[in-house]
Parts: C-alpha cells; structure tokens; sequence
C-alpha cells in the first residue's frame, strides 16, 4: 500500500509551483477569480514578501499543492490512503473527492483569514523529547496556559500558548532534560490550541454551509489520527481541526498497522517522509532514521520569518533509541508458567467456563461470596451502560458484575431486573447499582425498597460522601446472628470512596440515631437494628482513583495502602468479617490490575474498559470513539448532578467538545448570579452550540420534566431563585449531553458527555493488532480474563515485557 502526505503551512517559499502553473491554467484562472488576485505572481513573485503572512500564504500553498498533486497523478497514479498535516488535510480531503478544487480553495482562503486574524501567542517545537514526557512535564508544572499542538514524531513535538507560558516550558524542558532541543516558531499566534478556539467555531460555521461529498479514498484525519467514518459528516472533525492538536505521530502508526509501505509526500523537502521513516524505524526497533528533511521553519534565514502562522513545526531530530516494548508485545498465551486449566462449573450456575490463571489473586472469600471465578467485579455505568446483557455475560461466565442503575426510573430498574431474572438461573450471582442524589432522596429510598422486594443480594453503593438511611436498610435488613452467635449481614454492600472520611463512616456501624428512626417506623426489627450495630455499613469498600465518571483525582498508590491501615484499625471495634479493600480506575492493563494486587488490595473492579464493549448500553457512535482513544484523551469536567457545589467527573475530550462546554458553563455559574447578566453574545454561543435552541425552551423542558416527575415545586422555587434557575438551565445541558452519547445523535457528537478514564487509551494499546482490537470482539469475560490471567502472569514472574496478550 502508498500513502500520500501532503505538508503544511512553513513549506512555503518563493518561486513555488513554477513547475505546474503553466499546465493547468484553467485552475490559475479559477483561483485568481476567487482570490481576488494572481496566485501566480504571489508565488512566483511574491512583491510586499505577502507569504510571510497567513492569509496568503494558506491559499497558495494549497493551490500549488493541489496541481502539483493533479500533475503528479497522470505518471504515479491514485494513492491507497491519503493525509495532510494540518493545511494539507484540505488537500489530501480534495484528492479523495471530498471536496472539489474551487470549494477546497473558498474554505482555506477564510481558514488563512481567520487563523490570520489571532495573536498574542507563541509556539515552539521540542526536539529530543516525546509526547509522554512533555506532558508529564506540563502537568506537574501545572502549567494550563501551555499545551501539545503537533505530536510529530516519537523524539518531536510542538507546544503552544501564552508567550510567557511557552517561555518558561522551554526553560523547565531544557533543565529537566539537556539533551532536548527547544526551537521557537515564528508564528503570530498559538495555533492547534485553545486559544484559537473562536477562530476553530467560525471556520465549523463555514464548513456547515458547504456540501462535502463522502471521501472515496480513506483520508486520515489530524484530530483523531483515523480514517475519516463514512457514517459521520466530514465537518465535524475538520471543524475541530484549528484548535486540536495533530496527531501525526499517530497517523503514522495507523498507516503501518493498515499495511503501508511506501509514502509519497507532496510539499518542500521530505520532512513528512522522515516522520513515517522514524516511525517505521521504532516499529521495527532500531534507532530512529529521523532524518527529517529540510527544515520547515528553525527560525531567522531558514524559511519565512515571521507572521507565518500554523506550521508543521519539524526541525532535525536527533536519533533515538528505540523505546522498550510495549507491554504484551511478547505476550504469553494467557496461562501462568506451569499452570493447568480444568474444567470447572462456573459458580454462578451458567456456562461452564474453564479455570485459569489468575483465580488465585486478591481475596479467596470475595471469590466466594459474589461467586465469581476471579477477585474481579464489573462495576456499575450509569443511566445502564452497565447493561443487563453485560449482567447475564458476566454471570453466565462464573463472573460478575453490577447493572448501572443510576439515573433511571424505578420501572426502568424493575425491568432490568426482570430481565435479568428471566435470563438467569435461581441463585446467580449480580448487583445493582444505587447512585447517591442529594436532590432526590426519595428516589433513594424506593430504589431500596424495590431491591429489597426482589431480593437483590449485593449492592454498589456511589457518589455518598456520608451514609445515608437508604444505606442502611439495604444492609441491615435480614442481620441476624449465626448458630455461634456471630453476627451476620445478609446482604453486601460494596462502597465505592476515594476520601478517608468517608471510608471511616462505611467501615464504622450504622449511627444509633439511623438504625432507631428505621425501627421507628417499622422498615427494621428491633433485632435486625441489633446486630447491625455490630457491623460495619459495608462490607466491601472500593477504592477509586482515576476512574471515569465522578472522582477525586486521587492517586492509588497512596489510597489502597491508607484505606487498608483505617480497615484494620476499625475492625477491632466491629463484629463480623473484615471489610475487604479493593481497588478501581486506571485498570486497563494486566500490570495495573497486578499493582493493585501488589498495594494489597482485595479485588479489582473495572469500568471504562467495559464500556467498549458489545455488551455495553450505550450507541455505537461511542464505542467507536472510545476504540480510538489513546491514554491522554481524557479530561475534567463538572458533574451534572453535583453541578453548584463543583464536583467533577472525568469524561473523554478526544472527538467532543463537551468537556470545554461544560467547564464554561460552571465557569458562568461561578461568575454570574443570574442569566440575565451573562452578555448577549456568549449567551448567543451557548445557544447555538450547546443547547441548540433558545434559553427559553431550555427552561420549558426543565419545567416539563419536573412536573412530568412529580416535583414540580423544584422548578416554582428556582422562579423565584435566579441563581437556582439559572443552575437548573446548565444542569439541562449534562442531560441532553448525556442522551446525545447513549443515542449516538449523529447531528451532535459534538456534544457527546462521555464518562471514560485514561484506562480505556491503555486497554486500546495493549490489544492493538490483536483480535480484541475492534470492539465488537471484547465481550465483558474476555476483557476480565485477559487482564486477570496477564496479571497473574506478572505476579508470577513474567514480567511486565511478556504480560498476557490477546490471540493475534
């Protein structure tokens, strides 16, 4: 296979396209006509040195681009895949019939006016390094004004923002790291960031105004380093373009694993040719063959000087080591040294399923009371992403997991329930999820009720930050004492914290004052309300950091042990069995399930990875997206539930602009006390992009839906209150965003809330060119097998470098 790479803006000189103006004059004339003036005399000419500037030296570039391409074609014929880097994505979406010559030209001719117009930022490539340790660096800088515009090369990229902000990034990079090179870019302003965020929003605008016809080569896009779907309009990600960053690097990977061989680059020098010859060379674990052709723009003499705008930022690379291999490049066939698998009837009562490595960890008597193969749960997703049929696979497979009932009805819940009743046999083991809501306890508390009447046995309890009575129904009901006189729960409860407060408060019994108002009004006997004072609320606590959805950012590695230390200190104070400590987020690897092991945890319980999955409950738009993310497409962003008090969740920023949408309304709440004072034109901009209608129908539906579920007076308070009105309004927004994803609305993935962790981008490195890699082959059991027997391969010895890996 070839591809074809056409460079970006930098590669611009005097006396370009000198060679292909004369054959095509047709088109000259066309581009003069839509320009205003000759192409021809700005290229060969260049009278006033105009390509110093964006605005010019975009459409001529692309003009020379594009006829050099058409010139080319007759002797080298069509390419196999195309891509351009930045600018050149135009082209390469030009010669896939994307678009025609005449509109390619229109769109960059105001792409060059609009990108022309920004300023006051700075730019500069950092050569020696790569995109894990620039990061790695950004973050513990905390630097928020800096950010990776271009991912060139496994040893370059570029970063861009305020002057000062890139000023002292430079510094920290060539302090902390001396054989690193930083070359400032002439540039006018900090392209593929935030801080062209207007100009990205008025070029979408532009692009949603013009007919673009579904490319008939694949054409890889910078913003997603992936074919562009045929199911998804082309402006969606050439709308996002301006502002995201290029991931070149990236793309070059995507053209090995897809067969490339050759590469024919259309622009200056070879400096795209030697990006994919770095990466050929890495994959093939050699030192990097980074000759990175003539430099596109190192600063005073080399190239346009100044004002040139977004460039591709490629100067010579010097050469590298190949990095150590990927965890499970070399991975085992998924069995422990020395170890035999037997048959075994799965203990939940389903399928048989065969014993493997990795039943061994964590803790024996978690495997025994959740009746599950591995010390492993499925965790909950809201609003059943954590779906009834990831339910019944996971049980039916000797596993188990827990449907995510937060956000739904009470009859949604009691049919999932049947559901899963109906598919199961008599005694299987699953759970359910109960999400805390502080605007709706009674929501709470009938969702107990309902377990309660079914019978459901085990329960993960989110979001508490205290306990509540709801809480202690669940676990109270049916204490009783054994034949010794051991106190014993008749029902599980896994909580779920990342705060040593509230871990105290679950590993603790119940308040007095609780288990007395619940005998009070008959919901528990005076003897259930007995032993419950003996035993502690929950029997399992989960430990959660850096998990999708709500977190607190906290670090595992200082959680588990400390939360393990307050367990042994409180259970010589409480009856019954010890609470078993088990870890969650950032598991989307053998080696991270192996280190939780290793910090002593109990179990492990997985989320993110579970939601690309075919059993998951959520749209294939999304499973789509979440197949494609990489470990740092992840962001903060505030909760929708816990929205006035700032509580966060972490959500997927690659392809959706939600996490930016939502940050800028908590930012208005926190600045204005009503929607009135918010000006006219940012409230113009929320209704354009994230609501989507007028702030007037938004406050009818929030209105409607309260009334339509019985809490109407919710709305006729915030009448009266502009602040709680004006919250509710922004809170809408987290619903519909959340209904967009779940749908797969193809109008909207803009607006696409995602809650996903970095583990989802490690889960996607690891069964890279395996048969897991496409997600309509991860069911739910695979995934927990995969990463449970690698871990135990680990433990036992083989090492990070030989981690289990799925069947090729």
């Amino acid at each position: 296979m070839r591809a074809l790479l056409f460079a970006g803006q930098g590669s611009q000189r005097r006396g370009m396209g000198a060679d292909v103006f004369d054959a095509f004059p047709d088109h000259c004339a066309l581009a003069d006509d839509i320009l205003g003036y000759s192409v021809r005399d700005l290229c060969l000419r260049d009278d006033g040195d105009r390509l110093r500037l964006t605005r010019y030296a975009q459409p001529a570039l692309f003009t020379v681009h594009a006829l050099t391409y058409l010139a080319q074609r007759t002797e080298r014929g069509e390419p196999d895949v195309v891509a351009g880097h930045s600018l050149g994505e135009l082209n390469a979406l030009t010669a896939a019939g994307v678009l025609d010559f005449a509109t390619g030209l229109r769109l960059v001719a105001e792409r060059g006016r609009l990108m022309g117009e920004a300023d006051g930022g700075a730019m500069a490539a950092v050569v020696g390094a790569g995109l894990t340790e620039v990061e790695r660096l950004l973050a513990d800088a905390g630097r928020e004004d800096v950010e990776i515009a271009n991912d060139n090369a496994p040893t370059q990229v570029v970063i861009s923002g305020s002057p000062e902000g890139v000023s002292a990034v430079t510094r920290l990079l060539t302090t902390a790291l001396p054989a690193v090179r930083c070359v400032p870019l002439p540039v006018s302003a900090a392209f593929h960031s935030r801080d062209v965020a207007s100009a990205a929003r008025r070029f979408a605008d532009t692009l949603a105004r013009v007919e673009l016809a579904p490319p008939r080569l694949p054409v890889i896009a910078n913003v997603t380093a992936r074919p562009y779907p045929r199911d998804t309009p082309v402006a969606d990600l050439l709308g996002r373009q301006i502002r995201s960053r290029v991931r070149w690097s990236e793309t070059m990977n995507h053209l090995l694993d897809t067969g490339v061989e050759e590469v024919w680059e259309i622009g200056r020098g070879r400096t795209l040719t030697g990006f994919w010859q770095e990466a050929r060379a890495v994959r093939r674990g050699h030192a990097s063959a980074s000759g990175s052709g003539v430099p596109y723009a190192a600063g005073p003499g080399r190239g346009p000087a100044a004002r040139t705008g977004e460039v591709p930022m490629a100067v010579p690379a010097p050469s590298a080591a190949a990095p150590a291999p990927r965890a499970g490049a070399a991975g085992s066939t998924g069995a422990a040294p020395g170890s035999r698998a037997d048959s075994a009837a799965a203990p939940s009562g389903g399928a048989r399923v065969a014993a493997r490595p990795g039943t061994v960890l964590g803790s024996a008597r978690f495997r025994e009371v959740y009746r599950t193969r591995h010390a492993y749960a499925a965790g909950s997703m809201y609003q059943g992403i954590a779906s009834t049929d990831l339910v019944v696979r996971m049980a039916e497979h000797g596993l188990f997991g827990f449907f995510g009932a937060g956000g739904l009805s009470l009859a949604r819940i009691g049919a999932a329930l049947d559901d899963i009743e109906r598919r199961l046999p008599p005694g299987a083991a699953y759970g359910m999820n109960l999400l805390h809501d502080m605007a709706n306890p009674d929501l709470e508390r009938a969702t107990v009720e309902l377990f309660l009447r079914r019978g459901v046995r085990h329960v993960e309890a989110a979001a508490f930050t205290r306990v509540t009575a709801p809480l202690v129904l669940f676990r109270a009901k049916g204490a009783h004492r054994d034949a010794a006189g051991v106190p014993v729960a008749a029902r599980q409860l896994l909580a779920k914290v990342s705060r040593p407060e509230v871990a105290r408060q679950f590993l603790a019994p119940p308040a007095p004052e609780l288990l007395a108002a619940l005998v009070a009004e008959g919901a528990l006997t005076r003897d259930e309300a007995a032993v419950a004072a003996k035993l502690p609320v929950a029997s399992d606590l989960c430990v959660e950091s850096d998990s999708g959805g709500h977190t607190d950012q906290g670090v595992a590695l200082a959680l588990v042990p400390t939360l393990r230390r307050l367990r042994d200190r409180a259970a010589r104070a409480t009856g019954g069995e010890p609470v078993r400590v088990g870890a969650a987020g950032g598991i989307g690897t053998p080696e991270a399930a192996a280190a939780c092991f290793l910090l002593g945890a109990d179990f492990v319980l997985t989320g993110s990875v579970n939601q690309c999955s075919p059993q998951a409950g959520t749209s294939d738009a999304v499973k789509d997206l979440l197949a494609g993310l990489d470990v740092q497409d992840v962001a903060y962003a505030p909760a929708g539930d816990l929205f006035e008090i700032g509580s966060r969740v972490q959500v997927v920023r690659r392809g959706t602009m939600f996490p930016a949408r939502a940050n800028q309304l908590h930012d208005l709440y926190r600045r204005h006390d009503r929607l009135e004072d918010i000006d006219a034109r940012t409230l113009s901009t929320l209704e354009r992009t994230c609501f989507r209608r007028p702030v007037a129908e938004v406050w009818e539906d929030v209105v409607r839906h309260y009334r339509d579920t019985g809490r109407p007076q919710i709305a006729r308070d915030a009448e009266r209150d502009p602040r709680r009105r004006m919250a509710l309004v922004f809170r809408w927004y987290f619903a519909v965003s959340t209904r967009a994803a779940l749908d797969g609305a193809k109008d909207d993935t803009a607006n696409y809330q995602i809650h996903c962790g970095p583990a989802m981008g490690a889960f996607n490195r690891l069964v890279e060119g395996t048969a897991l890699e496409s997600w309509r082959r991860r069911d739910v059991d695979a995934i927990a097998d995969l990463l449970m027997t690698g871990a135990a391969d680990v433990l036992a010895g083989a090492g990070a470098r030989t981690a289990s890996r799925p069947p090729s």
